[in-house]
């Protein structure tokens, strides 16, 4: 993935405020809305996992429980652990060890152990691709941490960098990794030891169309980079027909729908247009739209326009996308329907940007990866390494190791669509997450 610079930041318009209760109970969406969670009544439940229950029992027992080599769950964790042979080595390294290391099975999720004694108001502001997760990990969180109360607000990446930048928020999300000169920028707020951009979204990029008869469409890369470019004007043009042999095409106009403010997920669409279709698409990747259409203001926006117009298209975060059908991407001589699991397998076979400072975990994405679907995104949580206020480590720190959780990623999942981190890549983000602090 090209990390790219922010051109011009569109200016934040003032969000508005939505309450999410513990229950997590459903809110509205709008591009505009704030997503937030008050403290949970119900402070008991912090004891156990809702999820699976992993909460009962210590990493230790966990783990022992079963073998990713050969099943030996059957043995009690005292007993099995000591007896399996160091080439398996699942017993070799207690669970304060090994949680923030590859493990057995690919490594282990970190554990959550709601922090004691804090307290006050954590804010977020960016991608509005990631906000039915957040809305889920704010919803678990304050199950299990009522002290804390998180706001989030949708405004998008562009403006949550630049908040973030700012000094206005202690946390961005940002469907793009801060490039270099953000990343020097970031140590404004942060001080030397700067900013960490840690990946704990993923989900694919849905490419939605509303055209009345046509539930299945095929479309190659390039094909995909004519329809957007406005090279490709109709329906009916023998490009999309070659694709989509039999399928019943009207005569009639293409209507592009894009993203009106500055968007991570632009970007990460561009990115794979710019991979994929070569010189199709003759534009450089960034968070602003480059061609023509008609603009929508964030995720909810760009959905919305296309449900209720006849002939459109557009991109967006497969989470948001509801009952619209979507394009079936050309990938070599197969045509892939987005899936989560597509999707996260492109972040599984991705490697770090190099030259980043410890802890910074931003991707290079691999779209080429077997088996996946290779228009995704990758949601990026902000932060600095060091706070000026204690409170903002605290609450920051706390919040994401959440977010790193199984727990936090299976509901996001089961509420949101979105893909769950691996476990490899959860343990890092809980190492990055542990390294925060405040100064002094």
């Amino acid at each position: 993935m090209k990390i790219n610079r922010i051109g011009s930041l569109v200016a934040l318009t003032a969000a508005s405020s939505l309450t999410l209760v513990a229950c997590g109970g459903d809110a509205e969406e709008t591009g505009e809305s704030a997503t937030s969670a008050a403290e949970s009544p119900a402070e008991g439940e912090g004891e156990e996992s809702p999820a699976e229950g992993e909460g009962e029992e210590s990493p230790a027992e966990g783990e022992g429980e079963e073998s990713p080599a050969e099943g030996e769950g059957e043995e009690s964790p005292a007993e099995g652990e000591g007896e399996e042979s160091p080439a398996e080595g699942e017993g070799e390294e207690s669970p304060a060890e090994g949680e923030g290391e590859e493990g057995a099975a690919g490594g282990s999720y970190p554990e959550y152990k709601p922090a004691e004694g804090l307290s006050g108001d954590l804010k977020g502001v960016g991608s509005s691709a990631q906000e039915a997760a957040v809305k889920a990990w704010i919803s678990g969180y304050n199950e299990q941490q009522s002290g804390v109360t998180v706001n989030y607000s949708p405004d998008g990446s562009g403006a949550g960098v630049e908040q973030f930048l700012g000094g206005a928020t202690p946390w961005a999300g940002s469907d793009v990794a801060l490039d270099d000169e953000e990343m020097e920028k970031a140590k404004k707020v942060c001080g030397d030891e700067g900013a960490m951009n840690l990946p704990a979204y993923i989900s694919p990029i849905a490419i939605a169309y509303n055209l009345e008869g046509v539930d299945e469409l095929k479309l190659k890369p390039e094909t995909i980079a004519k329809i957007f470019n406005g090279d490709i004007e109709k329906w009916n043009d023998e490009a999309i027909a070659a694709d989509n042999e039999g399928v019943e095409l009207p005569d009639q106009e293409i209507t592009v729908v894009h993203r009106s403010d500055e968007s991570g997920t632009t970007a990460n669409f561009q990115d794979y247009l710019v991979d994929a279709a070569g010189d199709a698409w003759p534009h450089e990747s960034s968070k602003e739209w480059p061609a023509s259409g008609e603009g929508a203001k964030g995720t909810s926006g760009v959905v919305s326009t296309v449900q209720g117009t006849p002939g459109t298209i557009g991109y967006a975060d497969a989470s948001a996308i509801g009952q619209l059908n979507t394009v079936h991407v050309g990938v070599g001589e197969e045509f892939v329907e987005y899936s989560p699991e597509a999707a996260a397998k492109v972040v599984d076979g991705s490697e770090p940007v190099e030259g980043r400072p410890e802890g910074d975990l931003a991707l290079e994405l691999n779209r080429e990866a077997e088996g996946a679907y290779p228009v995704v995104l990758v949601a990026y949580e902000v932060v600095c390494k060091q706070y000026d206020k204690a409170e903002d480590a605290d609450n920051v720190k706390d919040f994401l190791t959440y977010v790193a959780s199984e727990e936090a990623q299976q509901k996001a999942a089961d509420e949101a669509g979105s893909a769950p981190i691996s476990a490899d890549t959860a343990a890092k983000i809980a190492k990055s997450v542990e390294s925060i602090s405040a100064k002094g």
